[in-house]
């Protein structure tokens, strides 16, 4: 009989009471089952006029909804359209990398591209939003800007804009809850993101206040999960922490590499002005190491 002080199956020694809303089990659980929770977040985090917001959804069929955990890092996690038929799309991305961009471009441009078939009205269009959780900084940008709208804008003319795609990025690590005042709903949502995890004991008085956040974090108890899903929710991490270690080992191999070639470069050089001043093929040699075979084609 297993003792009682073991941890069951998928369920790993956790201080808190929450788990993190930002894997994919937890993330879907709140904003591909609940409308309303859906709603909220993207009407608080994407750039919608103000006399134009999100009052309904319907999500799109799951068949349309990719999951690729362990190659790519990343799961398009909602895809929904609204009363106006505006298309959204909503991906959490654990690690950064530049082919993510490309994929976000990608995924995109192909829900506007699908809206009209051959010989249809191309003015039945409707705007795309994207709107991209990263977990990660983004190499390149502002130090102190986490959030990062991109339009089609006429370079000369910044103000004339085409308003049919719309990409934003969201960079959790830089945010602070005094980067943007406008806006409670969005702190808030960010805040719990960003502040709930396995080690959250107690949910801060300002999230538990708020209606909507208060459901979301009675989602992510740790106590509402069954064992499957505690166990799916460990191996996605799992998979993310192998990830992780791949790609720091092919970041240290390309600067050791990066280092080998730069001690060759130089070897060439001072071998080249060695053999410039007439020392010997041999005592060149045996100073850099090199061959010389090698010295003799310089």
């Amino acid at each position: 009989m297993q003792k009682q002080n073991e941890t069951k199956k998928g369920e790993k020694a956790m201080k808190g009471k929450y788990l993190s809303p930002k894997a994919d089990l937890t993330f879907k659980l709140v904003f591909a089952e609940h409308k309303d929770l859906m709603m909220s977040f993207l009407n608080a985090l994407l750039p919608l006029a103000e006399d134009a917001p999100i009052t309904s959804i319907e999500y799109q069929t799951p068949e349309m909804v990719l999951e690729t955990i362990g190659k790519k890092n990343s799961v398009v996690d909602v895809r929904c359209t609204d009363a106006l038929e505006r298309q959204f799309i909503v991906e959490m991305q654990m690690n950064w990398d530049e082919e993510f961009k490309k994929r976000v471009i990608m995924n995109s441009s192909k829900a506007v591209i699908k809206q009209v078939g051959q010989g249809e009205n191309f003015m039945l269009l409707k705007p795309v939003f994207s709107l991209n959780l990263v977990n990660d900084k983004m190499p390149g940008e502002a130090p102190d800007e986490f959030y990062h709208d991109y339009a089609i804008l006429n370079v000369a003319h910044p103000e004339r804009s085409i308003d049919y795609l719309r990409l934003v990025f969201v960079e959790l690590p830089k945010f602070q809850p005094r980067n943007i005042m406008e806006k409670k709903m969005a702190v808030l949502w960010l805040r719990f993101l960003t502040e709930i995890n396995e080690d959250t004991v107690e949910a801060p008085s300002e999230l538990l206040e708020n209606d909507e956040i208060r459901k979301a974090l009675s989602i992510v108890e740790k106590s509402a999960m069954t064992e499957a899903q505690l166990y799916a929710y460990e191996r996605f991490w799992d998979a993310i922490n192998v990830e992780n270690v791949l790609a720091e080992g092919r970041y240290k191999r390309g600067r050791e590499e990066g280092r080998e070639e730069g001690r060759d470069e130089r070897s060439l050089e001072i071998a080249r002005g060695m053999k410039q001043k007439g020392l010997g093929e041999d005592l060149i040699a045996e100073l850099t190491g090199l061959s010389v075979d090698e010295i003799e084609t310089l």
